[in-house]
């Protein structure tokens, strides 16, 4: 028996580019024997061009994922594995939104939106979503340190940008549980000690709506 037990099933971990969060769904899927659903971003052929040209290549970027993340979400989530007790996911369908918003003009994202709008209907809210926060100036150095060429051009400003847009979103959400775990200096695939403090966050019980907690 594990010494953490997650009380969830179908957990979406979230964050900010280069926040971890698909670090830490390698390390529950694997301690947990769960299902990993991890987004497959370097398939998306567009990304490369969006970060050097982001105004041309924004809606070809952004409705690429979208249709990734609804094929991968109707098979994984739709169909029940009846062998898989957890499922931890890198994303949650709503990024799209999130992303889109803070990436299209006003024109393509009124068209993707209604694109959205079709696509989102038939998928379950997780049990339990987790977001990772760290300030944008730690993520630029954690983005740095990892050195992929197509992410560096990525800004300070940019980033802002997204995790406001995550914010404005937790904000409206009250019909599942939404944990936000300060993360800043933390090096939970290294640390055992802090990945332990992330497994009794997860082992507790959260009614709908915000919760946000700081791990020193």
């Amino acid at each position: 028996m594990d010494d953490y037990p997650i009380p969830y099933r179908y957990i979406c971990v979230e964050g900010n580019i280069g926040s971890g969060k698909t670090s830490l769904c390698n390390k529950l899927a694997k301690r947990f024997n769960g299902k990993l659903l991890l987004e497959q971003f370097t398939d998306n052929p567009f990304l490369p061009f969006f970060y050097s040209d982001p105004e041309r290549y924004a809606f070809p970027v952004e409705v690429f994922f979208m249709t990734e993340r609804h094929k991968q979400m109707q098979k994984h989530i739709l169909t029940r594995d009846l062998f898989a007790e957890h499922i931890f996911a890198d994303y949650c369908f709503p990024k799209t939104l999130l992303f889109a918003k803070n990436n299209l003009n006003d024109e393509e994202f009124r068209i993707f939106q209604h694109l959205f709008q079709l696509l989102e209907t038939p998928f379950p809210h997780p049990d339990l979503l987790v977001y990772l926060h760290r300030s944008t100036s730690k993520l630029m150095q954690l983005i740095e340190d990892r050195g992929r060429v197509m992410e560096s051009p990525i800004s300070e400003d940019y980033l802002k940008n997204i995790q406001d847009a995550y914010y404005e979103y937790f904000r409206s959400e009250n019909s599942y549980p939404i944990l936000i775990i300060d993360v800043e200096d933390m090096n939970f695939m290294k640390n055992k000690e802090h990945m332990d403090e992330i497994l009794k966050l997860l082992g507790q019980r959260y009614n709908p709506g915000v919760h946000r907690v700081s791990i020193h």
